[in-house]
């Protein structure tokens, strides 16, 4: 299967370009400058030109191709992009009759505040949500007649972790400013990156028609405590300040409740079951991979 995968470069992007090319698909990995993309060749992905903000430079990419994997929310249009590309899908089969499989991204933080103490793929997102729009959006594609399949992954971790909570609780710790922001009892759920990253091989392997699919593993602890662990690890022995939601910007606001999910469809469709138990477990290790991925930015 020959499969595109935007955000090929980010930080979930990465991962599941390269383990799509480990299971034995052509990936097609869109950036927007393919001269400094030099790690996905290593990870046997094929780097190729495209602002997903202008569809004349990605459009001939959809020609052959099998299958999307959308891993981009773009914060200038989110709304805007996304739309773009579910027409550029349908103009594209449209040219060749081809079906093409689009893999959308949203995440648990569209819920918003549901008063559901474990939510599935069923529980209504709140529209007040800051980014519940994107709950709107998965209704949109799923009235579009496209093949697709919506994933929403937890918190991600691990790796290098770049665009993860968890960076942002390493770079505060090491310049001793490490803050909380919002209700101190919220707690999230989790998922390795690279368990995220097999969830999206085995929904292209299985192609499950139309269906949602949550993607995270069974921790229940609460997002303070997942951070103390974190800016220990980091080497920060002081207090957290703790600050309210608004402090933190648009994501913290969103992502201010609590964000337990179950993976049970996952587990029952995709056979799918995560392989790290805890960012808690070895946050040492975690905090490693960080920094040597930072560094090797820097160097």
């Amino acid at each position: 299967m020959q499969i595109l995968v935007t955000g090929a470069t980010g930080y979930a992007g990465r991962r599941v370009s390269a383990a799509l090319a480990r299971a034995g698909h052509t990936v097609l990995g869109l950036t927007r400058d393919p001269s400094t993309a030099q790690d996905l060749v290593v990870d046997e992905v094929m780097p190729v030109a495209g602002d997903l903000a202008e569809p004349d430079t990605w459009r001939p990419h959809l020609d052959g191709t099998d299958a999307v994997v959308h891993l981009v929310m773009d914060l200038d249009d989110p709304a805007g992009i996304d739309r773009g590309l579910f027409a550029e899908i349908a103009e594209a089969e449209k040219r060749d009759g081809r079906r093409r499989h689009l893999v959308y991204t949203t995440g648990i933080s569209a819920y918003g505040r549901t008063g559901v103490a474990l939510m599935d793929e069923n529980t209504p997102g709140n529209p007040e949500s800051p980014i519940g729009f994107r709950f709107a959006l998965e209704g949109e594609l799923a009235a579009s007649g496209l093949a697709h399949t919506v994933v929403r992954p937890g918190f991600m971790y691990g790796g290098t972790a770049t665009t993860s909570m968890t960076a942002q609780w390493f770079a505060a710790a090491e310049a001793g400013t490490p803050v909380f922001y919002g209700d101190t009892t919220k707690r999230w759920s989790w998922v390795h990156v690279d368990d995220l990253a097999e969830a999206y091989v085995r929904v292209l392997d299985r192609e499950p028609a139309g269906e949602v699919f949550v993607i995270a593993d069974d921790q229940r602890l609460t997002a303070l405590d997942v951070q103390r662990v974190a800016v220990r690890a980091a080497g920060f022995t002081g207090e957290i300040r703790l600050e309210p939601a608004e402090a933190g910007g648009i994501m913290q606001v969103a992502a201010d409740q609590d964000e337990l999910v179950s993976s049970a469809k996952a587990h029952r469709l995709l056979g799918w079951r995560p392989r790290h138990v805890s960012f808690t477990d070895d946050p040492g290790k975690h905090y490693r991979a960080w920094d040597s991925g930072r560094r090797r930015v820097r160097g």
